[in-house]
Order: C-alpha cells, then structure tokens, then sequence
C-alpha cells in the first residue's frame, strides 16, 4: 500500500504531492531522500537504486527526463507493484502531456494531480489503463485552457462513468471512432554493450519492445507469432495479453488497445558480434598524448547504419586538444565532451579521428583513459534476430492492411581505452 507519491524536479524541488491514504507522509521524507542521492549518486537520480530504505520509510522511484516519482509506504510491500505503478504514471503522463519535465508538470498541475486521483484508491492501483483514464480527465488542449481561465473552473474530471470499465476488456472502448481498418507492428531494440580495452567484447545484448499501433474496428482477436522465438527472455506484457497461449505456444493471443501502445518488452543474451567496431588508440609521452580512432562495419547488417556518433570525456588535467576526423565533424562541448558525429560510414575509406591532447605543465604521462560511448541506428532490421512469421486479425468486417516495421539503436555501448 503506497502512502504517498510525490514528483521532484532535478534541484529537489517538490512539483507535485498526492497523498494517497489518510496517514498523512511528511514532506520532509524528500529532503532526506535527496540528501541521499547527493551524498550516493553526486546529485544524479537516475543512479540511485529503485528501491531505497529511509529510517522511517521505504522509498521507491522512477527516473524520467529529469523528474522524479517518488512513492513513500511504510507497511511491507511487493517493490515491483510499487516500480510498475509509477512506471505507468510516468507512462500516462508522456501519454497526456506529449513530454515531461519540470516545465509541463508545474503548466499542467491540476490535470497531473487529477490523473494521479484517479490511479490509485486509498494507497492500491486502480484505474491505470490510458483509455479510460481519457474519458475520466480530458487531455490539455488550448480551448479547455481559455475555457478554464474565463470561468475560473479547473476541473477536467468528466461527467459520466466510461463505458470501457463495465467492459471485460478494459482497456479498449466499446465503440471505436474513425476506425481505419489498419495495424501496424513494429520491433524496436536497443543493443548494449561492452568492449574491453584489448577489443573483445565483454558483454552484448538487446532490449527490444514491440509497439503496435491499432486502428481496428468493433472488438477484434489478434495472434502474433514469430519466426524464431526461442532467444527471448525476461519477458513483460501489456495487459490484454493472453499469457497461456504465450506460455504454452510462445504465440501472443490479444484483443488491442485503439492506438498506440507497448505489447511487449523482452531482453535477447549473450549475442556474439556488434554491427559496427571502433577501434581507440591512445599513447602518451613527454606532455602529449596522441589519439587515433577507427570506426569500421564488423558484422554487415544487409541494411544502412546510420547516425553513428562517437563521444568521449576528455581526461581531467588537458591543456588543450588538437583533434580533427577524415569523415564527418568533431566538436569539443564545453563540459569538454568531445563528439564525433560520424553519419555514415562510405565505401571508399575507414572513417577515423586524429589528433594530439597537450597535457598540463609537469605531466608526462596521461594517467586516466576515456571511456567511448557508440550510437549508431539501422532501420529495418532487428539485430537479435527476431522476425514476425505472420499476424491474424479475426472479428473484423473487411481485412485490414497490416504494416511491420524493425528498428535497432545503440543503448549503452561502451569501448574501454
């Protein structure tokens, strides 16, 4: 049961505070806690543990685009019911608002606390399915602003219950509007991984999720089946997945939302090659240290990589930095982040960057090597291997055009020096 759940900006600043039962939870909780991400994650959020224990309460949070969702209980309780919660909120909130951070929370404060009024009953979730949340508080728009400032009212809760909670699919609305008869699939993954300083590779894997984006009429029955399923792992799923049909067939039996929404996230291990390699090179001597960076196709995917971008920090205790690149552009930040915006890689040549980092009076060696960080992107290929074998719509009136798309993106990619 959660007590409390409040939203801090990235100074600490309380944005909003719902308090969910009647024991009310102090505010000063929020001082401690971000005491505790100083003093534990040097002002960084996002590094602090989901989970963490105050002297007199447990804490859970979730991280987004510089706000914090922080929930506060302090009876014992499943962590990940809590960590799933707020990922929703977070998940709504995007949802309603188009992007979150500190600047569209505070503009839309009433409509945020309504949303938060109506996930949770008496410190248990309740309604968090974006559909009929919808219907319950009505999305910002500029006319409901104006009408809210020349009545004076605030209020976007609606007038009548949604027909979609009497509904054994609640998530879907029992009559769907402007229903173009189409779906579309698409396999979105993020490959992480680790290169050690001798060039192998430590550690790859992907993240993927599958997003569909339903335009179907009535209450349509949709299998999705995949070519070669059994690399999956750690598995997560929308609601309205039929879990035994996955279970026992690894098929995906549902009945969609109307729009778009995550079907599914899953994890692919141990994968044995990256598409693309860099190769970093650094030697120090006598006050200068020359670097030398090479950035090639390892493994061809059959498809472009493109928006390859190599970063790195520039070692503590340099002078200055002479570094220029045979293909696209380098540019030194000033938190002294040196990008290299690659693009593509050509034909003709093996993109590289060279150059010379002058180190500080009386140093002769540099004793800290950079770490690089690689983003690249491939659209039309999934790199853990995934393929959708075919996609069944039943309860439908006409057959609807169907669309499948596969996109794969550099995570955290790291290459050690």
């Amino acid at each position: 049961m959660l007590q409390c759940v409040f939203l801090l900006s990235d100074s600490g600043e309380v944005l909003v505070e719902k308090q969910m039962t009647a024991h009310r939870v102090d505010r000063a909780i929020c001082g401690w806690f971000w005491e505790y991400v100083l003093s534990h994650a040097a002002g960084d959020p996002s590094k602090v543990l989901q989970v963490v224990v105050s002297p007199t309460h447990y804490l859970f949070q979730v991280y987004r685009n510089g706000v914090t969702f922080l929930a506060c209980t302090q009876v014992e309780m499943p962590p990940l019911m809590a960590i799933e919660f707020l990922s929703r909120v977070a998940d709504v909130l995007t949802d309603y608002l188009g992007d979150i951070n500190e600047d569209t929370i505070k503009d839309n404060f009433v409509i945020v606390y309504q949303i938060l009024d109506e996930m949770m009953d008496n410190g248990f979730p309740l309604t968090t399915e974006p559909n009929i949340l919808k219907e319950l508080v009505a999305q910002p728009n500029m006319v409901s602003k104006m009408l809210n400032i020349m009545t004076g009212k605030s209020s976007t809760i609606g007038n009548k219950l949604p027909d979609a909670t009497a509904s054994f699919v609640p998530w879907r609305t029992t009559l769907v509007k402007d229903a173009s008869n189409e779906v579309y699939v698409n396999i979105v993954e993020e490959l992480d991984a680790c290169v050690n300083r001798e060039g192998v590779l430590v550690k790859c894997e992907a993240c993927g999720e599958i997003e569909v984006n339903s335009s179907l009429p009535g209450l349509p029955e949709l299998t999705l089946s995949f070519a070669n399923p059994t690399p999956i792992n750690d598995v997560r799923f929308h609601p309205c997945v039929r879990f035994r049909p996955w279970e026992s067939n690894q098929i995906l039996s549902f009945v969609p939302p109307d729009g778009q929404f995550k079907l599914m996230s899953y994890r692919v291990k141990k994968l044995k090659t990256t598409p693309i390699y860099v190769k970093p090179q650094l030697l120090s001597d006598s006050g200068n240290c020359r670097v030398n960076v090479m950035v090639g196709i390892r493994n061809d995917p059959g498809k472009a990589i493109d928006s390859i971008i190599v970063q790195f920090q520039l070692p503590p205790l340099i002078a200055s930095a002479d570094l220029t690149a045979n293909h696209g552009t380098v540019d030194i930040l000033a938190d002294q982040t040196c990008v290299w915006t690659v693009g593509h890689i050509p034909k003709d040549k093996a993109p590289s960057l060279s150059g010379n980092l002058r180190l500080e009076e009386g140093l002769a060696h540099l004793h800290a090597f950079p770490t690089f960080q690689v983003k690249f992107r491939i659209m039309g290929v999934a790199l853990s291997g995934l393929q959708i074998d075919k996609l069944e719509v039943k309860n439908t009136l006409s057959a609807p055009y169907k669309g499948f798309r596969a996109q794969t993106q550099a995570g955290r990619y790291e290459v050690r020096s």
